[in-house]
């Protein structure tokens, strides 16, 4: 149980960084991929065996919702929520196994919004720019990316139909942590990462120069422009190892750092992480170019995040916590200050700051301590 919260001054050392989670209670033993910090003190979490978690008082008291009509034993790898009572959670699993549920009066029920269509579908990750508009995000079907939008809070779901700008060849997107997706400056600018054989590449969906229409409803002109960057990689791809997350820190023209590796050896450091540099600004569009991280986390990292307030990025995986302080070029290990228990900055699923989530019901609160002796 977190008995405080601490938001003091990050030291550095040469090496690495002590600050840490502060490890919470969150009364079950699920798998927890799902987290959404709403703000305000209100935050959700969704996991395995249909389970889904609330907290309004940031995180001191995390309550047990009630499970979604036949969701006994689905997957909830990700969870949109918009405010203490209303939230949109999203199911993996292949065909109807990938599904969406949305509850209205703070998880007390909940109604099924969306079965997945495709028999061979996998649902990876949902975000919404608003409450109205989102993005669903899931596996090639035929040979295509399936991209879905909403523009009435997740009632009905247009799918977009795009075609792959190089043979696909095993390619898909990890449903890790909920943020393979990125909506860079709202769903008109969509963008994923991928892996597996064919992988890692970067996929930008969005408004090209020529693109752009004056009339309000013809919202499907946002998928004309398309764009695929292949990562740079030093072991050839395999099934297991890709980009499994993106974040942005919204400065300016914006950072975009992209994390991930094997998960099937977690401990390499090998392809870990990328940073995207901006490069130059042609014919009204902005160019961008991605490289390795020089000193790369040490480990396989699921999820990463930007911390506006402390200006630095913070990624997790199951064998430790990384930050950065120069976008992604090089991070340094965030290890447990002598307070804290010895694997506090371990098995870690998915990032929402200042929460992780984890396995086995793990929930953590971001600290910080000023001065930790050593």
């Amino acid at each position: 149980m977190r008995l405080h919260h601490l938001l003091l001054g990050l030291t550095l050392a040469a090496t690495q960084a002590h600050a840490q989670w502060d490890i919470e209670d969150s009364h079950t033993t699920a798998s927890l991929r799902g987290i959404h910090n709403v703000g305000g003190g209100v935050a959700w979490a969704s996991g395995t065996n249909g389970t889904v978690l609330r907290t309004e008082d940031g995180g001191y008291l995390w309550q047990t919702c009630n499970i979604p009509p036949g969701a006994e034993k689905l997957d909830f790898r990700g969870i949109q929520a918009f405010d203490e009572n209303t939230a949109i959670v999203m199911s993996s699993g292949t065909g109807d196994l990938s599904r969406l549920y949305k509850t209205t009066d703070g998880c007390q029920t909940w109604k099924l919004l969306f079965t997945n269509p495709d028999k061979e579908g996998f649902w990876d990750a949902i975000k919404f720019s608003n409450r109205d508009t989102g993005v669903l995000l899931g596996d090639p079907v035929n040979n295509n990316f399936v991209v879905m939008l909403t523009f009435n809070g997740g009632e009905k779901w247009e799918r977009q139909t795009l075609r792959a700008t190089e043979d696909i060849n095993g390619e898909g997107v990890f449903a890790a942590s909920n943020s393979s997706l990125l909506l860079e400056y709202g769903v008109g600018n969509r963008i994923f990462c991928t892996g597996g054989h064919g992988g890692p590449r970067v996929i930008s969906l969005g408004t090209g120069p020529g693109d752009y229409s004056p009339d309000p409803t013809d919202k499907l002109h946002w998928s004309r422009s398309l764009s695929a960057s292949l990562l740079p990689t030093k072991d050839p791809t395999f099934e297991s190892n890709g980009c499994f997350s993106l974040a942005a820190d919204k400065r300016g023209l914006g950072t975009v750092v992209a994390v991930g590796g094997n998960y099937k050896h977690p401990d390499d450091r090998n392809d870990t992480a990328w940073t995207n540099v901006y490069v130059n600004s042609t014919n009204y569009k902005d160019e961008f170019a991605w490289h390795a991280s020089k000193t790369p986390p040490h480990g396989y990292r699921s999820s990463v995040a930007y911390n506006a307030e402390q200006k630095l990025w913070i990624t997790v995986g199951p064998n430790g916590t990384d930050i950065s302080t120069d976008d992604g070029k090089n991070w340094t290990p965030l290890k447990p200050s002598p307070q804290d228990p010895p694997d506090a900055d371990k098995n870690w699923n998915a990032l929402s700051l200042p929460f992780v989530v984890g396995p086995h019901g793990r929930i953590g609160r971001l600290r910080t301590i000023d001065n930790p002796k050593k």
